[in-house]
């Protein structure tokens, strides 16, 4: 199947989803997940009408969008982020979805600053407990977003989760629905301005479970582009 076809099979799924949850299929997002995808087949997806994508390692995100510099593309940044590559980061991505300890707050402040810049960033919360994820614990995210509060350059705009490696339903939407209430907690106690309302949570297996929990933005690689050999 081609990537357009693709495409429209994923878009009519994920109407499929917010009717079926009651909600606005314009408050949707969709990141394509472009991992080990070269720009060629990245760029078809692009002139299909999906323009905002993420990558999970710094160097392939930076030679990407310098293969693809001419495309209309927005780059977000989806992978585990070393303190040591934020630099080379934020010279391509407009958002940082993954965002998990003060360390690296501390470490993306400090750029900013000196680079005169300004940077969107998502927390990502281990929201399935599996130790083969990243992300910070549900009980690190106040004193990250005390971090994220005193850097002036680094504007939080929701949080990120990757749902647990099950294929039961309510074992996954537990995930999504955990983070649903971190963000709404987040809101009523004043940590984050209700502009900061995004959800990144959902990929090709479970998108639909993370609609119905209340996803923004759904990550998705396999849906568009086939399964990897």
């Amino acid at each position: 199947m081609s990537v357009d076809k693709r495409i429209l099979v994923l878009m009519q799924r994920v109407a499929v989803a917010c009717e079926l949850n009651g909600r606005d299929l314009q408050d949707m997002r969709v990141l394509l997940a472009t991992k080990d995808q070269p720009a060629e087949v990245v760029r078809q997806a692009v002139k299909a009408g999906l323009h905002l994508c993420g990558e999970n390692k710094v160097q392939d995100l930076v030679k990407k969008a310098k293969e693809m510099a001419n495309d209309d593309v927005v780059w977000h940044y989806i992978g585990h982020l070393q303190t040591n590559k934020v630099k080379d980061c934020l010279s391509v991505a407009t958002c940082i979805q993954s965002v998990d300890r003060i360390p690296l707050v501390e470490e993306l402040g400090r750029h900013c600053q000196n680079l005169n810049q300004h940077i969107d960033e998502m927390v990502e919360v281990n929201t399935s407990g599996e130790e083969s994820k990243f992300g910070c614990k549900p009980t690190e995210v106040d004193s990250i977003l005390e971090s994220i509060q005193s850097k002036s350059r680094i504007h939080i705009r929701g949080f990120m989760t990757i749902g647990a490696l099950s294929t039961d339903e309510a074992t996954v939407r537990k995930c999504f629905n955990m983070l649903r209430t971190i963000r709404d907690s987040a809101i009523t106690r004043g940590m984050i301005p209700s502009t900061a309302f995004e959800l990144s949570m959902g990929m090709s297996h479970d998108l639909d479970w993370a609609i119905a929990e209340g996803s923004t933005m759904i990550r998705v690689g396999s849906a568009v582009f086939g399964n990897r050999t």
